[in-house]
């Protein structure tokens, strides 16, 4: 037996290996995007300058008992618990309202990676935005105090600046859900008003008026559970439960479903 050696061809191609974007990239891209269109650029433009306005007016409306850092942080990050949700929607749902989804999916057909990266550059967006509104709280808190003459007052532990963070990260998570199910900026928009404005106001007549859903409404009502945190009163582990029952529900859960009919949809 003999062995036969095949020699390649030295005209033909050569092959190349193509390496796949890597993930840092993605999330760049992702970043850009969410700066380079009208209505995201202006979304962040007006938490930047909603804040500075909002914590400025501590000092005209609230009392000198109420000239506390927990006041100034507060009034700065009432805007962002409005706006991020908008932009944790756009960052989804722009591929199909400009309709550059077929040219993205395209460049990188794993849809699963390309959701990945717009949730890491929307946590890192809200992240920053909260960054931001501390920061807006703390100078806002320095210059109220000295204003009106009184003591400087730093009253928010570490413990609730965590659970204030986290409340607006849940509410992006709110947005970025019903960007992912629905996929049309509009529906999403006004889906996430019912969610945060209507809903809740009807879970809590439910409660006012069923005594059976008044226990299970911290269990099913994630505004509920938000204001919690927001207030940084989820402290015990009952209180814990609740915050995760509610993020299965209205996170989790749609979520799966709707990356699951995102992965298998056509893209136009």
């Amino acid at each position: 037996m003999t062995a036969t050696t095949i020699s390649r061809d030295p005209a033909a191609p050569v092959r190349r290996t193509v390496r796949p974007i890597p993930t840092a990239r993605l999330v760049k891209v992702e970043l850009r995007k969410m700066f380079d269109t009208r209505s995201g650029f202006w979304l962040l433009v007006s938490i930047a300058v909603l804040s500075p306005i909002a914590a400025g007016s501590v000092v005209v409306v609230a009392p000198d008992s109420d000239v506390t850092y927990q006041s100034f942080a507060r009034a700065s990050g009432f805007p962002m618990s409005v706006i991020l949700p908008m932009i944790a929607i756009l960052a989804v749902t722009s591929e199909w309202s400009q309709r550059s989804g077929l040219t993205t999916f395209t460049l990188v057909p794993h849809r699963g990676r390309v959701i990945g990266a717009k949730a890491v550059a929307t946590l890192l967006v809200g992240v920053g935005s909260v960054a931001l509104a501390f920061a807006a709280g703390a100078l806002g808190n320095v210059a109220g105090s000295a204003v009106a003459g009184l003591d400087t007052v730093w009253n928010i532990p570490w413990s609730m600046a965590t659970q204030m963070l986290l409340g607006n990260l849940v509410g992006m998570a709110i947005g970025f859900t019903l960007g992912v199910v629905m996929r049309a900026s509009s529906a999403a928009i006004v889906g996430y008003f019912v969610v945060s404005l209507v809903l809740p106001g009807v879970l809590q007549l439910l409660a006012l008026v069923q005594d059976w859903f008044l226990d299970l409404q911290p269990w099913v009502d994630w505004n509920y559970t938000q204001v919690e945190l927001f207030e940084g009163a989820t402290n015990t582990g009952e209180e814990w439960a609740m915050l995760g029952s509610t993020t299965a529900i209205w996170i989790v859960v749609p979520l799966v479903v709707g990356l699951w009919f995102l992965r298998r949809s056509e893209v136009k």
